[in-house]
């Protein structure tokens, strides 16, 4: 016996919607206070100077002017080192 109906009910169909994420202002791009430049899922891009982060680790700009993406060589606190990327804004001179 069939155990399910022959008029043909599916178990497909149940793909999630795209979450959109990722840099959406790059380096050297102009920014306005509060608009977002990095969409993420946990902290791959770390805030740094005049850049916050919401609650769900979205980085936005705190001040109009010019975004960085910089490296740097971070300590954790077992002593070991790792390298981030860090997102900051530098004023605009106008």
């Amino acid at each position: 016996m069939a155990h399910t109906k022959a008029i043909g009910s599916t178990k497909l169909g149940r793909d999630s919607i795209a979450k959109r994420l990722g840099i959406k202002k790059q380096h050297g791009e102009a920014v306005k206070s509060g608009e977002v430049i990095v969409r993420q899922r946990g902290t791959k891009y770390l805030p740094g100077l005049n850049v916050r982060r919401a609650g769900d680790d979205t980085l936005y700009a705190a001040i109009n002017g010019v975004v960085k993406f910089l490296s740097r060589k971070k300590t954790k606190f077992d002593g070991n080192t790792r390298y981030i990327k860090v997102v900051k804004i530098e004023a605009s001179k106008a």
